[in-house]
């Protein structure tokens, strides 16, 4: 069976296909819903950790739910890019329909376990799978307004660990959330830039409105109001004086992926960098020992 477009399309559901639709590897950004109990020092409270996890996995849902509609709206354009060719809407190997019913099962599990912890927590799941929606239809396609929907999405994680454990998040813990997700997103712009080596008809269309130029100069502001704003938290926001220590690691991880970035031509895909670079992770690893010591003491 083909496609309109002359793309196959399989008669029958593969379950593996499936499961790459869905980017678990990319399920690493819903962590943030954890870093409440972190921040709150509420890592040793059992009853805290079940409903953090609660809200991750809706969370989980719910950015695959997402991930299934983008790629049937952008299955089209997906073909001519050399990479995103290979996604299973793109490739013929899962029916746009089987990835769209799927995708409407996903959001209304996640959602219903939001609506579980509480109705706070369903107000920002739902706000979240909206996010996503506008993103997917409209809001990818506008300079910079698709890069601050990225960084919003990452403040109602935020916002949504916090809420599901019943604690306050600080300010400064939010701007430093948004401003690193800004960081990451026009990162990523970048690569996808050059990726495409100047063929504009390979890439996402928002490219034709980015310059290689313009990119650096967001990328660099972000990365230093990134820093700026961490420093902030570290040494005043935070309740631990002890949280100035973890400093050295922000500003080593920014750096390094600063250096990823500009000197290997990496950045399309944040997440991988971020799970397979051993000095990042090393950094990741250490902030999180430090940070978990200084807020959980006694």
């Amino acid at each position: 069976m083909s496609s309109a477009a002359g793309v196959p399309q399989s008669r029958h559901l593969h379950l593996p296909a499936l499961a790459v639709a869905l980017r678990p590897h990319q399920w690493t950004k819903n962590l943030l819903l954890l870093a409440g109990l972190l921040f709150s020092g509420s890592l040793g409270d059992g009853a805290r950790w079940g409903d953090a996890l609660v809200a991750l996995t809706a969370y989980c849902l719910l950015s695959s739910a997402g991930y299934l509609v983008n790629d049937v709206r952008d299955a089209a354009s997906d073909r001519l890019h050399p990479t995103k060719r290979l996604r299973p809407v793109a490739s013929g190997e899962l029916r746009p329909a089987t990835a769209l019913v799927t995708a409407a099962a996903l959001a209304g599990m996640g959602l219903g376990l939001a609506a579980a912890i509480g109705h706070a927590t369903l107000a920002l799941a739902a706000a979240f799978a909206l996010g996503q929606l506008a993103y997917t239809l409209w809001l990818k396609r506008l300079m910079v307004l698709d890069a601050a929907m990225i960084a919003g999405l990452f403040v109602v994680r935020s916002a949504a660990g916090a809420e599901a454990i019943g604690v306050r998040i600080s300010t400064w813990l939010l701007v430093c959330t948004a401003l690193l997700a800004l960081f990451l997103a026009f990162a990523k712009r970048r690569g996808e830039l050059l990726a495409i080596g100047g063929d504009l008809s390979a890439g996402r269309a928002v490219l034709r409105h980015y310059t290689a130029r313009r990119l650096e100069l967001l990328v660099g502001a972000t990365a230093a109001g990134s820093c700026a704003a961490y420093i902030a938290y570290a040494v005043d926001g935070s309740d631990a004086a002890e949280m100035a220590l973890t400093i050295p690691f922000v500003v080593f991880g920014l750096a390094r992926y600063l250096y990823l970035m500009r000197r290997r031509d990496l950045g399309e895909e944040p997440d991988r960098v971020l799970l397979t670079d051993p000095p990042i992770l090393v950094a990741v690893v250490l902030w999180a020992l430090v940070a978990a010591t200084a807020l959980n003491a006694g």
